[in-house]
């Protein structure tokens, strides 16, 4: 393998070609190794590589800057206060001036020696050019356990139902395209989530040409994945958000799941609090605050996944969270009041359902500005 940091020479001033984008989250490991199969696999090439780290408590983007004092070819993005794979991708395609933008991971389960072929097709007039695991020479072998091949071939089947373009592999994170077509799809991007490629796919003219190439994808060597239920579920909100057109946010709509998640806690623990001898207004009080804090867990975890609090800020947030649940729950209740008297004429499913609508409204646009800011 060749050295990550080789001898300066004046090709490797040159503009690069091709830029390849890796984000990365606790890949310090990874990175020489990565730049090395990358010289190597790109020799004679016009090549750079942007590391776009999601400030990595493991020193990944002091360890690219290492290399990048030797190799003008390498360059360092470190976002602080921003997390997230498909932003990490579009802040990196926003950096290059290339004329071909490729995406790979920074764990080295991307097969780098594909990247001539995906070249190859850019320059025989290919848009997006897709390493596939489902063609023929392909293979999924590197997703560890029974769990990941379920989560990925999920997606994959998700995917296909609502795509304009036939991909045999959509939930892809190995792919290059030409830049002018990024520039040009750029504001339809939701840009939430882990799966950049179906939404560059979904956002795309049905006039583009998308060709797929084999590849093996490896066991990872260092480092952990990042695929869970928490990317599928995140993969499915991105899908509704862009079958909607941008009508049904996929934030809101994941904030409003968790609301129904937490009336379903909320009745349970009442239940479980008056057969332990509580009043209804003791069960309720009881049944309310853990459904606001199942509720702020939940939206830590998914909802915001990009803007997850911790620390001290958890708990500040959970404090105003409760107090913005309550001011909703008032809302709630005199919306339904008024439509009840007012409007309704005496129909308390409409009522109800007005009052949920506004405090459902009111507790995400409030959170959204004050918490996960």
């Amino acid at each position: 393998m060749a050295k990550a940091s080789p001898t300066v020479s004046a090709g490797m001033l040159l503009p690069a070609r091709i830029s390849i984008i890796v984000p990365c989250y606790n890949e310090a490991e990874n990175v020489v190794p990565l730049v090395a199969a990358l010289d190597a696999a790109l020799e004679g090439e016009r090549w750079e590589v942007i590391f776009v780290d999601d400030n990595s408590p493991d020193g990944t983007a002091e360890r690219v800057s290492k290399v990048a004092n030797n190799d003008p070819r390498v360059r360092v993005i470190k976002r602080v206060g921003r997390r997230g794979l498909s932003s990490a991708v579009i802040e990196g395609f926003l950096s290059s001036s290339a004329p071909y933008v490729a995406v790979m991971d920074g764990d080295l389960q991307h097969d780098e020696t594909v990247l001539p072929k995906m070249l190859a097709d850019l320059d025989a007039g290919s848009d997006i050019v897709v390493a596939s695991r489902h063609v023929e020479g392909g293979d999924n072998a590197g997703l560890a356990g029974y769990w990941r091949h379920l989560l990925s071939d999920t997606g994959i089947r998700a995917a296909q139902s609502v795509l304009p373009h036939r991909l045999t592999d959509p939930m892809s994170g190995f792919f290059a395209m030409r830049r002018e077509l990024f520039q040009a799809v750029l504001p339809k991007l939701s840009g939430t989530g882990f799966k950049i490629l179906l939404d560059l796919a979904m956002s795309a003219p049905k006039s583009v040409k998308i060709t797929e190439v084999p590849f093996v994808f490896r066991p990872r060597l260092a480092g952990e994945s990042k695929l869970d239920v928490v990317v599928l579920l995140q993969f499915a909100m991105m899908i509704l958000d862009k079958v909607t057109h941008g009508w049904l946010p996929s934030r809101f709509l994941a904030f409003a799941l968790v609301g129904l998640v937490g009336v379903v806690v909320n009745v349970a623990v009442m239940q479980i609090a008056r057969l332990g001898g509580m009043d209804f207004s003791q069960s309720q009080l009881v049944g309310t605050a853990v459904a606001i804090l199942t509720n702020f867990l939940l939206n830590n975890r998914l909802t915001y996944h990009d803007r997850r609090l911790k620390g001290a800020k958890m708990w500040v947030g959970l404090i105003i969270f409760f107090a913005v649940c309550s001011l909703g729950a008032a809302a709630n209740i005199g919306v339904a009041r008024m439509v009840l008297h007012d409007v309704g004429h005496g129909h308390w499913d409409r009522a109800s359902a007005a009052g949920a609508v506004v405090g459902v409204v009111w507790n995400y646009a409030v959170s959204s500005t004050l918490i996960w800011r």
